[in-house]
C-alpha cells in the first residue's frame, strides 16, 4: 500500500469513497469537501494500491493561544479495504502532519456507536474527553477524543 499527499486529479476518486463510507446528511458536500483538501492549513492523504484509491484522511490545524491544535476531520476507508490496518496508517500519516504544523494537540469527533473507529483511536492513544449529544444531524451523540503530540 502506498500513502501519499493528496494531489488535485485525486477529487474524483476520492469523493466517490466519502459517498461509500457516508450518505446524507453526514456526508461531507462535493463543495465543502473541495475547500477541505485545497485549505492551506489541512492535509489530506491517500491509500492507493496498483492506482487503486484503498481511502484517505484528513487533517486541518488552527491556532489557538499561541499554539497549533490539529483536528480530524475524516478518516474513511473503502468497504473493500477495511480491516487491513490502512486506517491506522492513514491515522499515522495524519499525526506527522499535525507534528509538521507544529501541533501540540490533536483532537476528534466519532460517531459514540463506531466501535471500530473508537478503538482505531484508543489503540493509538487517544484519551475519551467526553462527549457532544446532538453532534451528529440525526440527533446522535459524538465522543470526542484527544491526543498530545510529542
Amino acid at each position: 500500500m502506498l500513502y501519499r499527499p493528496y494531489t488535485s486529479e485525486d477529487f474524483a476518486e476520492l469523493y466517490a469513497i466519502e459517498e461509500l463510507c457516508f450518505q446524507p446528511p453526514f456526508r461531507f458536500g462535493r463543495r465543502q469537501m473541495r475547500l477541505l483538501v485545497n485549505s492551506l492549513d489541512a492535509a489530506t492523504w491517500i491509500a492507493e494500491e496498483d492506482g487503486k484509491m484503498a481511502g484517505f484522511a484528513i487533517i486541518e490545524w488552527t491556532q489557538e493561544t499561541g499554539a497549533a491544535i490539529a483536528y480530524i476531520q475524516t478518516i474513511e476507508v473503502a468497504p473493500d479495504w477495511r480491516a487491513q490496518g490502512i486506517g491506522a496508517e492513514l491515522l499515522r500519516q495524519v499525526e506527522a502532519s499535525a507534528l509538521a504544523a507544529s501541533s501540540q494537540w490533536i483532537w476528534l469527533h466519532v460517531d459514540a456507536e463506531n466501535a471500530t473507529a473508537i478503538r482505531l483511536y484508543e489503540a493509538n492513544g487517544y484519551r475519551n474527553e467526553g462527549s457532544e449529544p446532538n453532534y451528529y444531524p440525526n440527533g446522535w451523540a459524538a465522543m470526542i477524543y484527544a491526543k498530545p503530540l510529542a
